[in-house]
């Protein structure tokens, strides 16, 4: 019989946010997979967790998958973590899940923490839906044009970007959504320094497009709002 290949959250700031599930499965588990060597030994090694790594990312996807697989049909269990957060979600690890999916063998979440939703909850923005965009392109011309398609949704919208990139996304915002859009950015969630900012697109550079951040974020713009004079 196969063995079970887990899905572990783990804390994205705040290592308090590491729930009782979770590392019991991680103590359990023969084998734990993490996205980068340094930061999972980390995560073990402050949790008292000693168990063999291995590492899947995006330079080694389809070998790491490959090898995986094969642990899990020799009967051991497996749990993958990811940096931070809930791992597969926008982290290599999708092509895992697929192949175990098709080969019968049983995946189990273990939910925690993540950005995402938090995010979303302070934002005051509806949330009955939403639009999840992630990130956009590294390049300035395309990331415009991918906002100015943006600016017609009615839906809440939340989008990702690595920190270097914040003053960036931050102009781009501006120019595109301007003084009409509201925004909420959500800082160094569940950390010390945890920042949520409300204002519009334009204010949000004005005040932060200069600043020097240094740490995750998340950016939830408002949906357009639907003129029912019509």
């Amino acid at each position: 019989m196969a063995g079970l290949l887990y899905l572990v959250a783990t804390p994205i700031g705040n290592a308090d946010d590491m729930t009782f599930r979770g590392l019991a499965v991680l103590r359990s588990v023969d084998l734990i997979v993490c996205e980068e060597r340094r930061e999972g030994e980390r995560l073990l090694r402050h949790f008292d967790v000693t168990k063999p790594l291995e590492t899947l990312n995006e330079h080694n996807e389809a070998a790491a998958t490959h090898t995986i697989l094969q642990i899990l049909r020799s009967g051991k269990n497996v749990a993958v973590i990811s940096d931070c957060g809930t791992p597969v979600f926008s982290d290599p690890g999708q092509l895992l899940v697929r192949k175990a999916v098709e080969e019968s063998i049983r995946v189990v979440p273990i939910p925690g923490a993540s950005s995402l939703l938090p995010a979303l909850t302070v934002s005051g923005f509806s949330i009955d839906q939403f639009l999840y965009y992630g990130w956009l392109s590294p390049k300035k011309e395309r990331r415009r044009a991918e906002l100015r398609q943006l600016q017609q949704e009615h839906r809440t919208i939340v989008l990702m970007e690595t920190p270097y990139r914040l003053s960036s996304l931050l102009r781009d915002l501006a120019d595109t959504f301007g003084d009409t859009r509201r925004c909420c950015l959500a800082f160094n969630l569940t950390m010390p320094d945890e920042r949520i900012y409300h204002d519009t697109a334009a204010g949000l550079y004005r005040t932060l497009g200069s600043k020097e951040l240094k740490g995750e974020f998340v950016v939830v713009i408002d949906g357009r709002k639907i003129d029912r004079r019509r």
